[in-house]
């Protein structure tokens, strides 16, 4: 199935408004076309359909604003999204065309921001999946630079995100000068053993790459998922071996 396939109900009904469903009204012929020449799609729920929607439109939106405040949107910022979505070859022109018509439409980043803090105001951890794949798109090429950081930081302030989750979605790609494994769980450091070990449980279940899919994410989720996961073992292990803990 192509990806616009797997964004299915772009065009068919499950309007998002606002800045975001302006983006996808701008290619939603992309979308037909694909519906043309699909006729046996299984169903799926208009509910995910629009969650997975807004997701991906809002991670192309936000990451084509990105690039663009650095001048262009550059082909390895594509490249970047591809590895996240897994998209086709046959489908880039389309994923191309998607992030031309973000970084030239004249809303502004806050706007889209804003909107998904709005849909996905009770779900943190999908907020910071959002943020984890606009870090990865920013670091495609070799590192994530001043302005980019900044940016990023500003989303995490209109999604209402906690520094530790800002952390979590960075930690892969910046090694911040006083990189804290207690911050990076959103835990004290006098916290005991006890309490810690529950903390590192909880993550794990909130940003388990299955609970991705279970909060009506697209498949591709699961990729941004499992590197989050992956930073906050990492910090777990530092601190069990700080404590010498089993």
């Amino acid at each position: 199935m192509s990806f616009w396939g797997k964004l299915g109900g772009a065009a068919g009904g499950y309007a998002l408004g606002g800045p975001l469903g302006a983006i996808v009204g701008a290619f939603a012929g992309h979308y037909l076309l694909d519906q043309e020449e699909s006729h046996h799609k299984p169903p799926a729920s208009p509910e995910q359909d629009q969650r997975s929607l807004a997701f991906t439109i809002g991670v192309i939106a936000l990451s084509a604003k990105m690039a663009k405040a650095d001048g262009v949107v550059a082909p390895v910022e594509v490249e970047a999204f591809r590895k996240i979505f897994h998209i086709e070859p046959e489908d880039l022109a389309e994923v191309s065309h998607a992030f031309d018509v973000a970084s030239r439409d004249l809303a502004g980043f806050d706007s889209y921001a804003t909107q998904l803090a709005d849909l996905f105001r009770d779900e943190p951890a999908t907020l910071e999946d959002v943020l984890h794949g606009l870090a990865h798109i920013a670091a495609a090429d070799g590192a994530i630079h001043e302005g980019e950081m900044a940016y990023l930081t500003e989303v995490a302030t209109i999604f209402g995100l906690e520094r530790s989750r800002l952390r979590r979605a960075l930690g892969a790609y910046v090694r911040f000068p006083d990189n804290d494994p207690y911050e990076v769980l959103g835990a004290p450091a006098d916290a005991s053993d006890t309490e810690l070990k529950r903390r590192h449980r909880e993550l794990v279940a909130e940003n388990h790459p299955d609970r991705a899919l279970a909060r009506g994410l697209p498949a591709e989720a699961v990729r941004i998922a499992s590197s989050k996961l992956a930073a906050i073992n990492a910090a777990w292990d530092a601190i069990r071996a700080e404590r010498g803990l089993a």
